[in-house]
């Protein structure tokens, strides 16, 4: 097993420091909902207004916020293509 060829649990977006940068600036909205994607994703605008707490108006102006800086990226869930899932950028 080395190194190169193995992907750590350590290499996800938020061990990046350029990713850490970029996300610095935005509001903590955006921080917490990054940090409920970096720990499991991909999740519905609904599960991640429950994981993080916070309320749906508050985690859609996080993502939107998150998607200008192009640090989060959507696609339609597989499971209900009416919802989209959010799942942190590489």
């Amino acid at each position: 097993m080395s190194a190169t060829t193995e992907k750590s649990t350590s290499d996800t977006p938020m061990s990046d420091p350029e990713f850490r940068d970029r996300l610095r600036e935005l509001p903590p909205s955006a921080k917490l909902v990054a940090t409920v994607l970096d720990g499991s994703s991909p999740l519905s605008q609904g599960q991640l207004a429950e994981e993080s707490l916070l309320p749906d108006r508050t985690v859609r102006y996080a993502l939107n916020r998150l998607e200008e800086e192009d640090l989060v990226e959507s696609r339609y869930s597989f499971h209900d293509a009416r919802k989209q899932v959010y799942f942190l950028a590489n």
